[in-house]
């Protein structure tokens, strides 16, 4: 049986460092293609002007795609990241950010992703991200 949001949500709290749960993230969806995450934009998270931190967006994009990763192997299996790169694209406000990670190429050691992470309501894309994860 494929992995579940329900059951990546309930890796989360074992599985990652308290920083990253910090974040509050929400897996709302997960699949072998890749993995949907939420994060609520709060004080704690944003800097002046409301606006979300860039290293909080790229700590998302991260898991997001680490989360696409445990769906396209169908299970928490350990994944290494070799290589991330952020591009910040517009200050992001509102309420939440949704991360939409997806599995580019997946071989039999390495594993490449992208994520795109939009602000809502606005529903403007605010940042974009790639990934190299190496699968041990």
């Amino acid at each position: 049986m494929p992995l579940t949001a329900a059951d990546a949500q309930a890796f989360l709290p074992t599985g990652f460092a308290p920083w990253v749960r910090a974040l509050n993230l929400t897996i709302t969806d997960i699949s072998t293609a890749g993995a949907t995450l939420t994060m609520p934009i709060t004080e704690d998270l944003a800097r002046m002007g409301g606006i979300i931190s860039g290293q909080a967006l790229a700590a998302m994009a991260d898991t997001a795609m680490v989360f696409a990763c445990f769906g396209h192997m169908d299970g928490f299996k350990p994944v290494a990241t070799t290589n991330l790169d952020t591009q910040f694209l517009r200050p992001g406000t509102g309420d939440t950010i949704r991360c939409e990670a997806e599995i580019i190429r997946a071989g039999k050691a390495l594993i490449f992703a992208r994520a795109t992470m939009v602000a809502l309501p606005s529903d403007k894309a605010v940042a974009t991200a790639t990934a190299t994860f190496y699968v041990p």
